[in-house]
């Protein structure tokens, strides 16, 4: 695994990290105040950000990636750049890793979270984002398909529109940025609840979040998000779970959770997602 370059490091720890995760529901703003895009660029270093573009979830990466290039260049980033990654044995390859090296923020994009998961999943690559973030020489977003990949378990499909039940949803592993959440996006927008709800009956040792589009739960050091963006982040916790048929019921059949505890947060809010609780907002 490649070493963050000295110049580098002592340049970024210069820098005010605010925020080493990101985790956008998808949709986010792109013309206007661009506050969640503004808030990353700002927390990767702002006009010393040297940023890399992960858009291999896409069909259309080349496109998808040049649209964030476009903005990031224009917010005035030392350097961004597209790392077009097509072949999983690519994430293993110094060359990959000597420019992750020399980022100091890395932005995944949205497409399909299974296709990214298979390209970039158990890679060097990723092992070096992981670590990196830890010594907080790093900072990480994702939005759509890149917010879904941040647990250890994901919602790698399903439907929505219905009661809570075993075919509402299909879950895979992860890349655990994150192991003890369980993460939806596109959230009331796309009518989850019941997916996200079918996936923690599935998984209840783990802490459901559901993030709206152009909303961002904005991860700091301490075990705390705070919400950013025009709508809600949903928090499902079953800590106090007293009961769910999940084992028992197949296919179709309703699934029954009792004692579930539910959050909605907004703008401003904050959550301690490793004390599960809620925090007074951050607000002026």
């Amino acid at each position: 695994m490649p070493e963050v370059k000295p110049l580098l490091a002592q340049q970024f720890m210069a820098i005010s990290t605010q925020y080493p995760v990101m985790v956008i529901g998808g949709a986010e703003d792109k013309v206007n105040g661009c506050s969640i895009l503004t808030a990353f660029f700002q927390s990767a270093g702002g006009t010393l950000a040297k940023i890399g573009i992960i858009p291999c979830a896409s069909q259309e990466p080349s496109v998808v990636g040049d649209r964030y290039y476009q903005i990031f260049e224009k917010m005035g980033a030392q350097q961004a750049q597209i790392l077009d990654i097509r072949q999983p044995q690519e994430c293993d390859t110094q060359g990959w890793l000597n420019i992750l090296a020399d980022c100091t923020g890395i932005f995944v994009t949205g497409g399909d979270q299974v296709r990214l998961c298979d390209l970039i999943g158990g890679s060097k690559f990723i092992d070096s984002i992981k670590t990196r973030i830890k010594l907080g020489t790093l900072v990480l977003a994702g939005t759509s398909a890149g917010a879904a990949i941040m647990g250890e378990k994901m919602i790698a499909g399903g439907s929505s529109g219905e009661s809570p039940n075993q075919l509402l949803v299909d879950l895979m592993d992860g890349l655990g940025i994150f192991p003890e959440l369980l993460v939806d996006q596109h959230f009331h927008n796309r009518n989850r609840m019941a997916r996200l709800m079918s996936a923690i009956a599935a998984h209840p040792d783990k802490l459901g979040i559901g993030i709206d589009e152009d909303t961002c739960a904005a991860f700091k050091k301490d075990g705390t998000f705070e919400v950013i963006g025009k709508g809600t982040i949903t928090v499902i916790d079953p800590g106090s779970l007293t009961h769910t048929n999940h084992p028992e019921v197949a296919d179709l059949t309703p699934i029954s959770l009792h004692n579930l505890t539910v959050h909605v947060l907004s703008q401003g809010d904050r959550y301690h997602y490793q004390d599960r609780k809620v925090l007074s907002p951050a607000r002026p």
